[in-house]
């Protein structure tokens, strides 16, 4: 991940290999359930060329994935999709008692109310990438000053700075259990992390030949999937901390890395253009996705049901793949994506999903999931947000990181309320002498690295309605 040194920094490659760049990404779905593996999706053949297995295949497949009842399927019940398999006869007789029982429920708006609630500093040069624990406690922070930072996702404080690499972080990944953390630099490297210690692991992973833009942790947390500017996709063993795998994926750099939720899967993106999926076993290229404009990719990940595949493109367009088909379902637009590698996430409003990805004019997005309707833009950050990330649970918090080296805390609040304690969470400012008129203090750096715990912003109250794990979009229509 290159220098933030200015907001100018070097863009997003784009047919030849620039000097540096500087945005990260990955998302693992680390903390997903697991399922079989998938029957192979098809060959290696580029664009439409390249055929899936039957559609009733991929019936049986999806079927069989979803009978553990899993809250992130598409067919969840809050989509009215969820219903117990009666006999022919009892479906028969229920459809003359009550013709109305099997209408689906009635579509309600998204709507979201999102406030920042904290402004972290310590970092000296550009947030390249911004997540969440598995577990929804701690945020990790990676930046192009060489350092990754460990936040308290409840109050903002300051856990510990991670140092050790020689060069700028571009990417991090949480295991599932959340107690490491993966990062990729510049430096060629990818180190391990003990969480509650700081401490890196004895041995670095080496084998990339240039920078160490993407990754994420596979599901059982045993494996590690990177996307380097070399070009390749690499899949480590992390039990014996050797390389698994080395995938010739793309003829430019590779941008974006994700696993599937049962991690049978690996999807890669790049700069070329192209969106590839892989068999995690057998290093096959079971599909090649490519829009027709064949925009460069930036980053990618696997939907929470595992059915799509969300893409970052540099024609300020995020799409919706349905990677077995082979087709764009839908395409959200709204947001400034022409030179920098930004990253998004999916994320649950109510009962509805949502995508929310950052912006080069310094703004952040949200889209409804199914009516690819802008639901909100907030502002807070001076210049690019590179990353955006959405908490696991029922807390809804998104934080962001951008160029301007902060790490910013949003909550989706609820102006219905009247007291500042909700669901016995108590959301009222963390500092007694905040007002809402007040503006936000800025966190000072102390020796270096440690932080004063920054205040609460002025927020009357965090909703802390009750929320699904995952987004879970319906099927939908194309284009």
């Amino acid at each position: 991940m290159s220098d933030f040194d200015s907001a100018a920094s070097t863009p997003a490659p784009t047919g030849h290999r620039p000097s540096k760049r500087r945005r990260v990404y990955d998302d693992s779905e680390a903390s997903t359930p697991r399922y079989s593996s998938p029957d192979e999706l098809g060959d290696h053949k580029p664009h439409r060329s390249s055929k899936l297995k039957t559609r009733q295949d991929l019936g049986s497949r999806r079927r069989s994935r979803s009978s553990d009842g899993s809250v992130d399927e598409l067919d969840h019940t809050y989509h009215g999709r969820n219903r117990s398999r009666s006999s022919s006869t009892d479906s028969h007789r229920s459809s003359h008692s009550s013709p109305d029982a099997l209408s689906p429920p009635v579509y309600k708006p998204l709507k979201l109310n999102y406030k920042q609630k904290f402004i972290l500093k310590g970092h000296r040069k550009g947030v390249a990438q911004v997540r969440f624990s598995p577990d929804g406690r701690w945020i990790a922070s990676c930046s192009a000053d060489s350092t990754i930072k460990i936040w308290d996702a409840v109050t903002g404080k300051h856990m510990r700075t991670l140092e050790g690499h020689l060069a700028g972080v571009s990417t991090i990944a949480w295991s599932p259990d959340s107690n490491t953390i993966a990062s990729g630099s510049d430096d060629k490297t990818i180190r391990l992390w003990h969480r509650a210690t700081g401490k890196p692991y004895p041995a670095p992973l080496l084998g990339h030949h240039n920078y160490v833009y993407s990754l994420a942790f596979s599901p059982k947390g045993n494996m590690l999937v990177s996307g380097s500017y070399d070009e390749a996709v690499f899949l480590w063993d992390l039990r014996a901390r050797r390389l698994m795998r080395s995938l010739p994926a793309h003829s430019d750099p590779v941008g974006g890395v994700d696993f599937i939720r049962d991690g049978t899967l690996v999807c890669s993106c790049s700069t070329d253009g192209l969106t590839r999926v892989w068999d995690t076993a057998t290093g096959q290229c079971l599909r090649t996705l490519v829009h027709e404009d064949n925009a460069p990719v930036t980053t990618v990940r696997f939907s929470p049901n595992g059915r799509y595949i969300l893409a970052f493109t540099l024609d300020s367009c995020i799409r919706l793949w349905d990677y077995v088909s082979g087709t764009c379902k839908k395409t959200y637009q709204g947001h400034v994506n022409k030179k920098y590698s930004l990253g998004g996430a999916f994320g649950v409003g109510g009962t509805e999903g949502f995508i929310v990805s950052g912006s080069e004019d310094g703004d952040i997005v949200f889209w409804d999931v199914r009516t690819k309707d802008m639901v909100q833009k907030v502002s807070g950050h001076e210049g690019v947000v590179l990353w955006v990330d959405t908490c696991p649970g029922v807390s809804g918090k998104v934080v962001s990181g951008g160029l301007d080296g902060t790490v910013r805390i949003w909550v989706d609040v609820n102006e219905d309320e009247v007291d500042s304690s909700v669901n016995g969470v108590n959301t009222a400012p963390v500092d007694a002498d905040a007002t809402e008129d007040e503006p936000m203090e800025e966190v000072k750096v102390e020796n270096g690295d440690e932080l004063d715990t920054p205040r609460e912003a002025s927020v009357d109250r965090e909703e802390t309605r009750e929320r699904e794990l995952e987004a879970s979009p319906e099927p939908m229509d194309e284009d």
